[in-house]
């Protein structure tokens, strides 16, 4: 294999990888969307299905969760730092506001039972 070879192999497994780590983000970012839906539908619903929206919103916590590991353990192998700055931000962000929304979600529950 040639240096121009290896250039070429390195390239494209950083594309590759980039691709693999913004799939799941994206699934991430659609999961979160839904919580907000879940909140207002939660607190809007029928008062005797408000466990059963909390299950839905540990499920969806669930979701962005296990979809930000997946963009996480993507990015340990790119060396585009602006790239992977972006996306480890973008997971930290999401992630805080995801346990946010679970929590004020619960905490709001348990003063209804």
């Amino acid at each position: 294999e040639t240096d121009e070879e290896k250039a070429y192999r390195s390239q494209n497994i950083q594309e590759a990888t980039k691709i693999a780590a913004l799939v799941p983000m994206e699934i991430a970012e659609r999961a979160f969307g839904m919580l907000d839906l879940i909140v207002e539908t939660t607190r809007k619903g029928n008062k005797n299905a408000i466990t059963d929206g909390c299950v839905a919103m540990m499920t969806c916590r669930t979701a962005v969760l296990g979809a930000l590991l997946n963009v996480r353990i993507n990015l340990g192998g790119l060396k585009d730092a602006g790239f992977v700055q972006k996306l480890t931000d973008a997971c930290s962000r999401i992630e805080r506001e995801t346990e946010a929304k679970e929590k004020e979600l619960m905490d709001w529950v348990k003063t209804q039972l």
